[in-house]
């Protein structure tokens, strides 16, 4: 099953259980947070409790909508979009990695667009996720 490593419901996760529980990738996390804060200043961070099945997970929200997830698991954690069609018919045409796009493309599709998860266990999709970032909040 892919849960939290946080699942106490009484204990909002700390910077320091994100530093001792991603291990190598707390740089990585603390880098795509801070790039969107970049990106989109008024953006509201918050910690939300899903329930004993999911645990605790992080996102990013602008006024109406979810930016992205950051899912922490076990020395690595997960990052989660969801795409319209307009972001995802521009994403499928962006320089992000084909692995991507067939996730994207294979992604059952809702209401509120196509949900993805991009394991993240070191540096190597930074520019990818830099990029989804970029479509999501132009879209």
């Amino acid at each position: 099953m892919d849960t939290s490593i946080f699942t106490d419901k009484t204990h909002i996760p700390s910077n320091n259980d994100l530093l001792i529980s991603l291990g190598e990738t707390y740089p990585i996390w603390h880098i795509i947070k801070e790039y969107v804060c970049l990106k989109y200043s008024t953006a509201n961070e918050e910690w939300n409790y899903s329930g004993e099945k999911y645990g605790w997970s992080f996102r990013i929200k602008d006024k109406k909508r979810v930016i992205l997830y950051l899912l922490p698991r076990h020395q690595h954690f997960k990052v989660a979009f969801v795409f319209g069609q307009k972001s995802t018919d521009i994403i499928l045409k962006s320089h992000v990695s084909e692995t991507i796009k067939n996730q994207l493309q294979s992604a059952k599709q809702y209401a509120e667009g196509r949900g993805i998860r991009i394991e993240i266990k070191n540096e190597n999709q930074l520019n990818d996720i830099k990029e989804l970032i970029n479509i999501k909040l132009s879209n």
